[in-house]
């Protein structure tokens, strides 16, 4: 992954995440029972938390979000960033998709849908392309990012919609492609966790097209947390947290969030049925506001039947994997994370 300069640590949610934050000026509560707020974090990220100042998204910070640049791609020989425009869905423009193409020109290739992060509010399709490049090169798969539509501007399911869109292209193109219509895996970290749990819900629901696998990295899963659901205090400090969270939902949503009657699908952690997905893994930090929904939500896919492997990462706090991806615990995440990525496509 690149290595993110210190000075950028103020201003977004980096590597994997690819939105961007203001900063406040608030302060961090520490812990109740710990003096020191950082007393908990991994010693190979605690300088890196120490020089993370409070954050919280709001909408009075969308355009220096969004102004943010993406990263640049590995250079050749690395499979390059290709972008197409695709159909979009009904009534709605066509949709942006970046390809990176690592099949070599095989035929019935691995195939990864991939939604970027940003707290449904931001971030770009061109975020981290170096971390997707060596998903295509290492697998010798065809991945494609899509460029969704960003709320508040769109509210669900708008993205939902151009994430599908994006799943059925791959799937009537799958012979130009050179890809397994079988073997279509999908994910993203954060927000983008959050999407590709949501199409997974939609295409099972749907009918019309199989999914192999969902890589589901710190996802965002549910409206209540930091809302109806406070998280405990030493829980969630670092680069997102409950204000940030409850801009995003709420955009997202188009109501506050915690409300008795979200639209349906747009909160997988509320959805009731979670029986017939596909296989599923599940990554996150201790130290992550995501950390208590997304243990929940693999518990309940358990207990739905569905196949599901859980990692939590003691000391870690969101998106630590980008920001200090040289820590040997940032390595092992990432691995785990690629490992179960190529078991979900029958990959050895």
């Amino acid at each position: 992954m690149t290595e993110i300069n210190r000075r950028d640590l103020g201003l977004g949610l980096l590597g994997t995440i690819s939105a961007s934050s203001l900063l406040t000026s608030s302060s961090i509560a520490a812990p109740a029972g710990v003096t020191d707020p950082f007393a908990l974090v991994d010693p190979e990220l605690l300088a890196t938390a120490k020089a993370l100042p409070p954050t919280t998204i709001s909408k009075a910070t969308l355009p220096m979000m969004r102004a943010r640049p993406g990263m640049p791609p590995k250079p050749a020989p690395a499979p390059q960033p290709v972008m197409k425009t695709i159909p979009g869905p009904k009534g709605a423009p066509d949709v942006s998709v970046m390809v990176i193409d690592g099949t070599g020109g095989q035929k019935g290739c691995p195939a990864y849908l991939h939604m970027h992060g940003g707290g449904f509010v931001g971030g770009r399709v061109d975020g981290n392309p170096a971390s997707l490049q060596d998903i295509a090169a290492t697998c010798g798969a065809l991945v494609v990012s899509v460029d969704y539509r960003l709320a508040p501007e769109t509210p669900f399911p708008g993205a939902l919609e151009d994430n599908y869109a994006a799943l059925k292209w791959m799937n009537l193109n799958a012979a130009s492609l050179g890809i397994d219509p079988k073997r279509i895996a999908i994910g993203g970290e954060s927000a983008g966790g959050g999407h590709a749990a949501m199409l997974a819900i939609a295409a099972r629901d749907r009918g019309e097209y199989d999914l192999a696998f969902q890589l589901l990295i710190y996802p965002m899963l549910d409206d209540r947390t930091g809302s109806t659901k406070p998280a405990p205090e030493h829980i969630g400090h670092f680069l997102w947290n409950s204000g940030s969270n409850r801009f995003g939902w709420e955009s997202l949503l188009g109501m506050a969030p915690g409300s008795a009657n979200p639209p349906a699908g747009s909160v997988p952690a509320r959805v009731k049925d979670l029986s017939g997905l596909p296989p599923t893994f599940i990554s996150v930090g201790a130290l992550d506001l995501f950390v208590d929904e997304d243990v929940d939500y693999a518990r309940r896919l358990i207990a739905a039947g569905v196949s599901t492997e859980l990692l939590v990462v003691p000391g870690a706090y969101h998106g630590f994997n980008g920001l200090v991806p040289k820590a040997s615990v940032s390595v092992r995440f990432n691995a785990q994370a690629l490992s179960a990525l190529k078991r979900g496509w029958g990959l050895s």
